[in-house]
């Protein structure tokens, strides 16, 4: 009986421990965060992708906590705008900082 109750509080333990390494914090991204970004990052490039005057290949995409981040080189301040447009029309984007640069 003690050998089976030593092993439920055992299982029992590891479980905490193993749902406590997938929470997040301030700097680091739980399981479904990641995902949920790697989403959103997907989304925004196929956006930057489908529209004719960006050069989706010039433009980074990152994506923290529904944070966006843009950077690389774009030809003219319109193309920075748009892209800044069209990421903040995605779904799950909550904010969007422009580091994309004129070339």
């Amino acid at each position: 009986m003690k050998i089976a109750q030593r092993i439920m509080t055992l299982v029992f333990s590891a479980s905490l421990l193993a749902i406590a390494g997938c929470a997040s914090t301030a700097t680091t991204e739980g399981t479904g965060e990641y995902v949920d970004d790697a989403v959103i990052t997907t989304k925004v490039k196929a956006e930057i992708f489908n529209e004719p005057s960006l050069k989706s290949a010039e433009i980074n995409v990152e994506t923290f906590k529904g944070a966006v981040q843009l950077s690389g080189f774009v030809t003219s301040p319109e193309n920075i705008d748009k892209a800044v447009i069209i990421t903040r029309n995605v779904k799950g984007v909550r904010s969007v900082k422009n580091d994309m640069r004129l070339k």
